[in-house]
């Protein structure tokens, strides 16, 4: 029998609602020109929950502009998804789909993205940076040509040509640096006749002071609000800079430029911002102050007019990170001084090294020449004791891991092991363990109503689970006889060949000339 043919139909059909809207409804399937098989049989007719093309929905035979009643009508709800976010295998795969780099730069392409902070990684995911946003802004308005998708995959192959000596690379080079009519025939375009898409580089680079740089890097957001990439990372702000309305708030730079939204933004600026003056320091007279910076709220001193910042006699203000119990709206004079007289001398040990407490990166230690120890909290700077820090430089240092937590339950003796059985808490959850066996908890079992009999039966099946110890014997090594291989004869070189008997090397001569191989072996 014959093939059935049809068309794949969308119909839009306009109607007036009750209250004299005007609507329009759309319905899609298939309509059929032509039977064929489908006359005595349709696929998938014998199995309901079949989903085939020929099940598709019937459409009538309707033409433009024919009345229709309408049978049924249903609300269907669509959604657009956002595609998914780039890893660094589907990136290259793009790059390889645009004839953009070849296998061997893609793993510095993405290096670099990553080193200059045009992403940022969330799992496996390239996550692009306002950094990234401000920089293809500036290329695509002002050096378009240089980033098209085309013009890229076209000097690609410009470079393969003259790598394989298809063009010339100097006729190349001039044409591309200083535009049409500098190179001369075809060679001037690599020997691709497309040579319009070179060129002019020198020309788009002469006058990079007539850049708006500001605007490159501005992003409305909403609500008269606006992101912009300064020197010191992406900030949003309201208003005139000199305005009484002026608002400025930093944004974190690992939130996603999707992520900022007209909400979030309004919250950023809603937050005290700005310096906040606690007072006078009586030692110095100097103005302290509190501030939010890029790396977490801090103090700081403010130093006289005419003090040096720059070169050799430069004075830098002494500065200190908030602790992470204090906060910009509470922190006081007292607290922002305290901070300041950071490093604290703790005192001295017996060999007269000097014991200091201090606030670092990860979080507040002592320091006694080279050995540092960590310390419990940051209230500790402040107040711990020559005694409890000698006390702790004389524990042994721990190295890598921390200190094992204590069980969570003791248990009592195993039967079989006859140690001790504790529940512990591990990276996976709750576990039972006699110190050599280890059993998870079931999804039945909790820490507080474990039974020693429980912890013992856990136990028992994971050790009848545990597979049996196999012992692999080792087969003696069998030594391959040594074959000798005959000795090559050359009519341009000879080389001196070793008998293994005597252990003589003899040279050979040759009536063209001796190779430094047969002289060599000669003078042995």
């Amino acid at each position: 029998m014959k093939d059935a043919t049809g068309n794949s139909v969308t119909v839009k059909i306009a109607g007036t609602a009750a209250d004299g809207r005007d609507v329009e409804f759309s319905a899609s399937g298939k309509t059929i020109t032509f039977h064929g098989f489908l006359k005595a049989y349709v696929e998938g007719a014998d199995d309901p929950n079949a989903e085939l093309d020929d099940r598709e929905r019937r459409l009538p035979q309707v033409g433009e502009g024919d009345p229709l009643s309408a049978e049924e009508i249903s609300v269907d709800g669509h959604a657009t998804k956002p595609p998914a976010r780039y890893t660094e295998a589907s990136l290259v795969k793009e790059l390889e789909e645009r004839e953009i780099g070849r296998p061997s730069t893609y793993a510095s392409i993405i290096g670099t993205i990553l080193d200059r902070g045009y992403v940022f990684k969330k799992g496996t995911a390239l996550v692009p940076s306002f950094l990234s946003f401000a920089v293809v802004n500036l290329l695509e308005k002002h050096f378009g040509r240089l980033v098209d998708y085309d013009f890229t995959a076209r000097m690609e192959d410009d470079l393969d040509r003259i790598a394989r000596g298809e063009a010339q690379a100097v006729p190349w080079l001039k044409r591309f640096y200083f535009g049409e009519g500098a190179g001369t025939g075809g060679a001037a375009d690599a020997g691709n006749g497309d040579g319009d898409h070179l060129g002019g580089l020198k020309e788009l680079v002469t006058d990079l002071g007539a850049i708006d740089a500001r605007e490159v890097s501005s992003f409305p957001v909403g609500n008269d609000i606006v992101l912009r990439v300064g020197r010191y990372g992406p900030y949003i702000e309201r208003g005139e800079k000199d305005s009484e309305n002026h608002q400025r708030a930093d944004v974190p730079e690992d939130l996603a430029p999707d992520e900022l939204t007209v909400d979030l933004a309004e919250e950023l600026l809603a937050k005290p911002s700005g310096d906040f003056e606690l007072g006078t320091d009586p030692a110095t007279g100097h103005q302290i102050i509190a501030r939010d910076g890029r790396y977490g709220p801090y103090v700081t001193e403010v130093l006289p007019e005419g003090t040096p910042k720059t070169g050799k006699n430069a004075v830098k203000p002494r500065t200190a990170s908030l602790f992470k119990s204090m906060s910009l709206d509470t922190v006081t004079l007292d607290d922002a001084l305290k901070l300041m007289s950071l490093p604290r001398v703790v005192g001295k040990d017996a060999e007269g090294v000097e014991i200091t407490a201090q606030n670092g990166r990860y979080g507040p230690y002592l320091k006694k020449g080279t050995d540092s120890r960590s310390l419990q909290s940051e209230d500790q700077l402040f107040t711990i004791t020559l005694q409890e820090a000698l006390e702790i430089y004389s524990q042994p240092k721990q190295r890598g891991r921390a200190a094992a937590k204590p069980p969570l339950k003791e248990l009592g003796e195993d039967p079989v092991s006859g140690k001790p059985v504790v529940v512990k808490d591990g990276r996976f959850g709750p576990y039972v363990t006699d110190g050599e066996t280890n059993a998870t908890l079931r999804s039945g079992d909790s820490v507080e109503e474990i039974t020693p009999e429980r912890g013992y039966e856990l136990l028992a099946e994971k050790r009848a689970k545990a597979p049996a110890k196999k012992t692999a014997k080792k087969a003696p090594a069998k030594k391959a006889p040594a074959k000798k291989a005959p000795a090559k004869k050359t009519a341009a070189k000879t080389t001196a060949a070793k008998k293994t008997a005597a252990k003589k090397t003899t040279a050979k001569k040759t009536v063209a000339k001796k190779t430094t191989a047969s002289k060599a072996a000669a003078e042995d």
